[in-house]
């Protein structure tokens, strides 16, 4: 399992999907949050008042987190919030089939059609997890933001 932790490919290709989904999740809700709210509404556990503001920070969080993975920078961090909100996410779907609903996940996409909640958005929001989790513990931190500028990459063009 150490070396599994320690691979920088697996590092670079979990970052790769991870950052890829948060951003392109993010896009359509962030653009607009009225119709973002809507879909959480129709999970029926919070206020409208509270679901606009979930609506109009959660999408912005998304984007600046996966954003951050892509790069490298802060990738704990950014892992670890993330996976707080799909762990979240994951209590309001599972909660949302328990209770027989038959609404939209509005995880990527605002189409009140698209993503139905089911059990196998609980089992995608589960792998999601064990993804974060090998992020926070990862330690092939290679191929980075943080690493390159670590390394002096932009020192470039520099006199000593």
């Amino acid at each position: 399992m150490k070396s599994l932790l320690s691979d920088p490919w697996l590092d670079l290709a979990t970052r790769i999907v991870v950052g890829t989904i948060f951003v392109a999740a993010s896009i359509e809700k962030a653009a607009d949050p009225a119709a973002f709210a809507v879909l959480i509404d129709n999970y029926k556990l919070v206020s409208p008042q509270f679901s606009l503001l979930i609506a109009s920070t959660v999408p912005w969080l998304e984007l600046i987190c996966g954003l951050s993975i892509l790069f490298g920078t802060g990738t704990r961090g950014a892992a670890l919030v993330l996976g707080i909100l799909t762990a979240g996410f994951t209590i309001a779907v599972t909660s949302g089939v328990l209770r027989g609903l038959d609404i939209s996940c509005g995880c990527y996409t605002l189409d009140p059609e698209a993503g139905r909640i089911g059990w196998r958005k609980v089992a995608e929001n589960t792998g999601l997890l064990v993804l974060f989790l090998f992020l926070v513990y990862s330690t092939g931190a290679r191929f980075t933001l943080n690493r390159w500028l670590a390394n002096g990459a932009g020192k470039e063009g520099t006199q000593s």
